[in-house]
């Protein structure tokens, strides 16, 4: 049995890796999530986050040694919890994530990207702290290949991303073994940003969905197939 940490993105919560985890239980795994500060249930206010804020609650979360799972932005908050707790954290997998570059800003990877298909959505606050996702467009950008009555109830659960962890530099300073899965139907990050991300990684540490943006919710099951692997060579890595 290998224990998971799963880390969710922008505007979402512990919420969408529900399916997830009921996969990986069904695989032998023990798998749990957090709220991030401000998201879900969490009720620190939007203007009070910063990366590190985040990068705490993960390492508070831990109290032996996890894999951890980051989704989309989530990939800069895994990074810093590996930088402050190496110790904590067995594997890193960023999920159709964003990887730190040496000094850039998760906004400032996001602009390096080939193309821009989430901007449009993206509905910004008036004192410029947090955005929201447009509603209207949510199921396109995220959960198109969901199913419909669950891709809904995802959208009904989506809430506001606080904007200064995503403008804050970050290095990747950790020794920590990472993998990434690349979301080859992604709609908000570039498939060909997520190579970019990963390019010069060895092959064994990469993998592939045919999925959108949410692999947690349109093919769990395949997910959670792909998370056992990797605890298998974490735990061979150990041996």
């Amino acid at each position: 049995m290998s224990r998971f940490l799963l880390i969710h993105g922008s505007c979402h919560g512990a919420w969408c890796w529900s399916p997830l985890i009921a996969q990986l239980s069904v695989l032998g795994h023990d798998a749990s999530a957090i709220d991030l500060p401000s998201h879900g249930a969490d009720t620190t206010p939007v203007g009070c986050v910063t990366l590190d804020l985040y990068a705490r609650a993960i390492i508070d979360a831990i109290d032996a040694p996890v894999i951890l799972v980051g989704h989309s932005m989530a990939g800069y908050p895994i990074t810093a919890a590996a930088n402050i707790a190496p110790d904590k954290i067995s594997a890193l997998v960023y999920l159709c994530a964003y990887v730190p570059f040496a000094g850039k800003t998760l906004g400032e990877m996001r602009r390096m990207a080939p193309s821009q298909p989430l901007l449009e959505a993206v509905q910004i606050d008036a004192d410029k702290t947090s955005f929201t996702i447009n509603p209207a467009m949510a199921t396109d950008k995220f959960y198109h290949d969901v199913d419909p009555d669950l891709a809904a109830w995802a959208v009904g659960q989506l809430g506001a991303q606080p904007i200064k962890p995503q403008e804050t530099p970050l290095s990747c300073r950790h020794r920590v073994p990472s993998h990434y899965i690349r979301c080859l139907d992604d709609r908000a990050i570039p498939p060909a940003m997520q190579t970019t991300m990963s390019h010069d990684w060895p092959p064994d540490t990469l993998h592939n969905m045919l999925t959108s943006h949410s692999p947690f919710l349109s093919d769990p099951s395949e997910l959670a197939k792909i998370l056992s692997t990797i605890a298998q060579r974490a735990e061979r890595d150990r041996c």
